[in-house]
């Protein structure tokens, strides 16, 4: 529905590739642009140490292929991206890329950095077979606000570059709790020359949601209470599209459930209820007990590190509900830990709107290349990227979508909340910007939107509009016009 920023974009790297054809340092930075254009959305996972960041990345990808431990390759930026076979390459600061082992213990991949110290790696880049990596890189970055300046500087450095794109297009941004430096790495974030267009692409995790209550079987729904009362922050709202709380431990593990997961769960399902619950007043307490007869101490250990208490605690509930087998278990486990509501933000917020995430990059890269360019010489780029900007429809509502969330404009509560849900920013499927279900008919759709580009009408033709508020109006008329234009495809 949106015009074509992503064509206009690829036309200007190729007018940049015939410009720069001897230059074979800008020749670099086209070649990577344009892989950026074409390759998959680039999402980043950032937060401060120990906010569950490599857990999260596990329970998106589906398999346990992220470390989760304290070991040197959480002091690396990690790219997981979709490739046939796998494979590791270790891209050093000085040298050629290292293919490094590919070994997996007791189901997870195990990564070895050999001779080569931590500080000397540039990145590692994991090739993976995983469906959910097809239309979607992940990038795992080192913990920030670490206690070693090293490793928070390789975060500060991917993520907030001073004169160039981000390498990623999007933020998934974990914090345990709202404090003052997530706000400060948020804003700082937003002020990187990829979000200069006044976009809000960050979306924030309450991770370890389950610690929130205890690990009480109701935690989650004390989390929810909490996230939504951070989504309407006045210092977090124009940082972030939203908050979610997930559990990431049950997350992780609720998509690699194993038959031994299940019957473990289903011995202590038995037991009585009363001794069941004095027994899991503590981790430590559960793995030392003598019972239950049917799990060792070391099946319950292993039990506590892959599920936690408040995962052994509702697997528990599930199955004395009635279900049955590990395949129902773990679908429910999963639904419960917030995972598919996160997934759901993922898609709605970032992947339908991929093209111009990607493509504002792509603008980004190449007004940094010209302008350390002779003038003369890239006149004609320079008039192309004006017009890009400003023709571009999906960066109008990029830029309306920030301005609704951080200056404001004058306008009602209810119109302002209202057009930042027609330009995308609660997702940019029709449906979603309509407030209607996902399975609204394409009848359904157009009705609503004529509704909307109707009310919208007389409100830009109010002569007490004011200009910037009329600019507004006109950007979200496009839009609907842009939605009754695709109802032909809707399906």
């Amino acid at each position: 529905m949106m015009d074509s920023g992503i064509a206009g974009a690829s036309d200007l790297l190729r007018q940049a590739r015939e410009i720069f054809r001897h230059d074979a340092v800008a020749l670099a930075v086209v070649e990577e642009l344009e892989g950026r254009l074409e390759g998959p959305l680039r999402v980043a996972v950032a937060g401060m140490v120990k906010a569950g960041k490599s857990t999260l990345l596990n329970a998106i990808i589906g398999e346990e292929i992220a470390p989760t431990d304290a070991g040197e390759c959480t002091r690396i930026v990690t790219w997981y991206r979709y490739g046939h076979t796998p494979r590791i390459t270790l891209h050093p600061v000085i040298g050629e890329p290292l293919a490094l082992p590919v070994t997996r213990e007791d189901g997870r991949l195990v990564f070895s950095l050999g001779d080569v110290r931590p500080e000397d790696v540039e990145r590692l880049v994991v090739d993976w077979p995983a469906t959910s990596l097809r239309e979607l890189t992940l990038i795992d970055t080192p913990g920030i606000a670490s206690l070693s300046q090293d490793v928070s500087g390789r975060s500060a450095e991917f993520l907030l570059p001073e004169d160039a794109p981000m390498a990623a297009d999007a933020v998934i941004y974990l914090m345990r709790h709202l404090h003052a430096s997530d706000v400060r790495f948020l804003e700082s974030f937003k002020d990187t020359a990829a979000g200069q267009s006044g976009t809000v692409n960050a979306l924030a995790v309450l991770s370890r949601a389950d610690e929130i209550g205890a690990g009480r079987i109701d935690s989650l729904i004390s989390a929810a209470v909490i996230a939504d009362r951070y989504s309407r922050d006045q210092n977090l709202r124009p940082l972030a599209l939203g908050v979610v709380p997930v559990a990431g431990l049950l997350a992780q593990s609720s998509r690699a459930m194993r038959q031994t997961d299940f019957e473990a769960m289903k011995v202590l399902a038995l037991m009585d209820r009363n001794q069941r619950e004095r027994l899991m007043l503590s981790a430590d307490l559960f793995v030392r007990a003598s019972e239950p007869a049917g799990l060792t101490p070391e099946a319950k250990a292993f039990l506590v590190q892959r599920f936690g208490l408040f995962g052994i605690r509702l697997g528990v509930a599930l199955i004395r509900g009635g279900i049955s087998n590990p395949t129902e278990l773990a679908h429910e486990l999963a639904r419960r830990s917030g995972l598919g509501q996160l997934l759901q933000n993922i898609a709605s917020l970032f992947q339908t709107r991929a093209d111009a995430l990607k493509t504002r990059a792509a603008v980004v890269g190449l007004e940094a290349l010209l302008r350390g360019s002779p003038r003369d010489t890239v006149l004609p780029l320079e008039a192309g990227l004006e017009r890009l900007q400003a023709g571009a429809h999906e960066f109008r509502e990029l830029k309306l979508l920030g301005t609704l969330r951080t200056t404001g404009l004058s306008l009602t509560p209810e119109l302002s909340a209202e057009a930042e849900q027609l330009v995308g920013g609660h997702g940019s499927t029709p449906q979603l910007r309509l407030g209607l279900d996902p399975g609204a008919t394409p009848e359904q759709i157009s009705e609503a939107a004529r509704n909307a580009f109707n009310r919208w009408r007389l409100i830009a033709e109010n002569p007490l509009t004011e200009p910037a508020a009329l600019d507004a109006c006109r950007v979200v008329l496009r839009s609907c016009e842009g939605m009754l234009a695709a109802i032909p495809a809707v399906r």
